[in-house]
């Protein structure tokens, strides 16, 4: 349950098979034996490229402090899940909090009272655009909500896959840490300085937004306050369904057990246990003991979600989940979170992909019937969302290529934990966790931007940081250009907006593609890369230049 394996990637836990935003084309590693001849750069040198990279971020990539995740190098274009507009910046991870992370792990790094004042920008930038109810949407458009709704209507509603954005809800979403993301820079920069109101403000109302957005069972929506309409191609809206889909109960957990433990508040206790709970109420009787991308708030059975995500069970949410049930044993030393694991893996066991279909490490079909127990893949007809559509059924070929009809589940891997775990007596599993110690025993872990951050980070700060040859930092340091930024090739583009798409579909087949028609703007993967400018390639390289510091 971390933000950080958002940041790492392409910050996208649906799949590693979408991609969500133009991706970068990494540098090859450099040899050991380069490694070994180099010498470590100084500490003046690591220090004066980071000030300079972070420079040309404040000064050239923001907009009105915050972020995208891509530019092309005379900002004529931008995106972040989907091309932004000038005026808008993103709130989804790689964005506006991921790099204001970035810097206040710079300062924590260098003491430099710079980047804790770039921290605070874009804190600011956030802080503009948060919403009344304290959450946050997946964009923030500086132009106000005029603009917002125009983008929607525009790049948002044709962008066939992706659903999220073909409505504009205008409320605040947990979907893709977004919300929990922001919500932490805010609990970061409060304890940083306790007399900044704003900051503080700013978070009560972030946790607010969680704690009012939780149903009385423990379960989060997927956005907050509810809407009565905002369905998607004449289906039932799913956002206030209960949502276990890229971990937003993981994620709100993780906030509040930061926030219980750092700030003390105790009424925090009950949603977070509720939350845990959750996961034990929607787990499924026999003999399907699983889980869905989402439940329904009345019945708690699997729910569908977008036209590509049918109402079944989902076998990476069951193993994501008995990850989660881990994790709360080890929390509060409960049995009852083990007590029905193994029924879980035998499931996942039960419903492997058949042998002829395990080509590329792929093990389980990702969604499977309920009742039957049948797989289901997904597949697409037409050119673009206004004559398209999504379809699932037992076929597993031509399947669409932006969402993975199958998964990698590491079932022996998860075994082997829960039989670890087990082994071990409450009390002692338990001890030093982080929700059971007295508030204020532990502190935040002092990075979030370097590595995958969870809340047992508390316990073992710093833990798992590796530091850098310094064969790859003088890399990282001779390909910072003279603008001041890294440069990467952009792998994946996407249409510019034209007007919406015709109504009958047009040249070519598009079952398997990323991408539809000309009029479709989803990304897609490019033959003709081009160099750009990358959110997520700055965090890393200053994340590696942070580590550096530390040797």
């Amino acid at each position: 349950m971390s933000i950080a394996a958002f940041r790492r990637t392409l910050f996208c836990a649906c799949t590693a098979l979408l991609l969500a935003g133009p991706a970068l084309a990494q540098p090859p590693a450099t040899s050991p034996t380069a490694q070994q001849q180099v010498q470590a750069p100084a500490r003046a040198v690591i220090e004066a490229a980071m000030k300079r990279a972070a420079r040309f971020m404040t000064e050239e990539a923001a907009v009105n402090g915050g972020y995208v995740w891509q530019y092309l190098p005379d900002f004529s274009r931008r995106w972040g899940e989907l091309e932004a507009s000038p005026t808008m910046i993103w709130v989804q991870p790689p964005g506006t909090a991921t790099v204001g992370h970035l810097f206040l792990d710079a300062y924590q790094a260098t003491g430099d009272k710079w980047y804790l004042d770039a921290a605070r920008t874009a804190a600011g930038a956030l802080i503009k655009g948060q919403l009344p109810s304290g959450g946050w949407n997946y964009v923030i458009d500086t132009a106000g909500p005029e603009a917002e709704q125009r983008w929607y209507a525009t790049y948002g509603r044709n962008a066939w896959r992706m659903e999220e954005f073909h409505h504009y809800y205008g409320n605040g979403t947990f979907d893709d840490a977004g919300t929990a993301e922001a919500a932490q820079l805010l609990l970061r920069l409060h304890l940083a300085d306790r007399k900044d109101r704003t900051v503080h403000t700013a978070l009560n109302k972030a946790l607010s937004f969680i704690l009012d957005a939780q149903y009385p069972n423990g379960g989060w929506p997927q956005r907050f306050p509810l809407v009565e309409d905002g369905g998607v191609h004449g289906r039932p809206d799913y956002t206030g369904y209960i949502t276990f889909n890229d971990d937003v109960a993981g994620e709100n957990l993780e906030v509040l057990i930061f926030a219980y433990q750092t700030l003390g508040d105790r009424k925090l206790l009950d949603p977070i246990r509720r939350g845990m709970d959750i996961f034990l109420a929607t787990q499924q009787p026999q003999p399907q003991p699983a889980w869905g991308l989402q439940h329904f708030q009345d019945s708690l059975k699997p729910a569908g979600a977008r036209t590509y995500e049918p109402e079944a069970f989902a076998t990476h949410t069951t193993a994501s989940n008995i990850k989660q049930l881990l994790a709360f044993y080890r929390l509060t030393g409960d049995g009852k979170y083990l007590s029905r694991v193994p029924e879980a893996l035998e499931w996942l066991d039960k419903v492997q992909a058949p042998a002829n279909l395990r080509a590329g490490g792929r093990t389980h079909p990702t969604f499977i019937t309920i009742g039957e127990g049948r797989p289901l893949y997904l597949h697409r007809r037409g050119s673009n969302v206004i004559n398209g559509e999504y379809y699932a059924d037992g076929n597993p070929t031509e399947l669409v290529g932006h969402y993975g009809s199958f998964r990698s589940i590491d079932t022996a891997g998860l075994r082997a934990e829960y039989e670890r775990l087990a082994a071990i007596p409450g009390p002692e599993v338990s001890r030093g966790s982080p929700l059971l110690a007295k508030p204020g025993t532990y502190a935040l872990p002092r990075y979030f931007s370097l590595r995958d951050v969870d809340v047992f980070d508390m316990i073992r700060p710093d833990a798992a940081i590796t530091v850098p040859d310094p064969a790859q930092i003088a890399q990282i340091l001779a390909g910072l250009n003279d603008r001041g930024y890294w440069p990467g090739l952009l792998t994946t583009t996407s249409n510019p907006y034209t007007g919406d798409g015709p109504g009958t579909p047009v040249g070519g087949e598009y079952r398997t593609t990323r991408v539809g028609d000309p009029s479709d703007t989803s990304p897609y993967t490019t033959d003709y890369p081009v160099e750009g400018i990358s959110t997520q390639l700055f965090v890393h390289n200053m994340g590696e230049l942070i580590k550096a510091l530390g040797r």
